[in-house]
């Protein structure tokens, strides 16, 4: 298995822990990697799965600003480039993150005290913290990048 296929793998496997399509990872991973955009067709030969998978993927990976479609004047044909946007991922995970620990508190009324309180604050400190500490590295990243 080349490099470029082996990292791709890779990619996809981990992208899939968060619940996108293995192919949609695998996809990411090969823009990643690629220095020019590349087309439905090379992106579906070069990962060896179909323009369908890839077509999907595409979106996908557009609706988390990782990638971008450009549009070939006087042709149907599109390339697609991935974005050095993980930041954009990263701001969406945040966002569900904050709704986690906005919904968990509302759980703090119904345990007055004892060892299911302190499980409680224990989750919503976890998660909150995680959003803060996230949200200062992406700072600094927009801040020094």
């Amino acid at each position: 298995m080349s490099g470029e296929r082996e990292f791709s793998n890779t990619v996809g496997d981990l992208l899939a822990s968060w619940n996108l399509p293995h192919a949609t990872g695998r996809t990411y991973g090969l823009l990643l990697l690629s220095e020019q955009a590349l087309s439905l067709d090379d992106i579906a030969a070069r990962l060896g799965i179909s323009k369908a998978a890839v077509s999907t993927a595409v979106r996908q990976l557009g609706s988390w600003g990782l990638a971008r479609v450009l549009p070939q004047p006087g042709s149907r044909r599109l390339l697609i480039e991935a974005t050095a946007g993980i930041d954009t991922l990263l701001e969406a995970s945040h966002a569900r993150a904050r709704t986690l620990v906005r919904a968990l508190g509302q759980g703090r009324e119904l345990v007055p005290g004892g060892p299911a309180s302190e499980r409680l604050e224990d989750v919503i400190g976890l998660f909150a913290a995680y959003v803060d500490v996230g949200e200062q590295l992406l700072e600094r990243h927009r801040r020094d990048g």
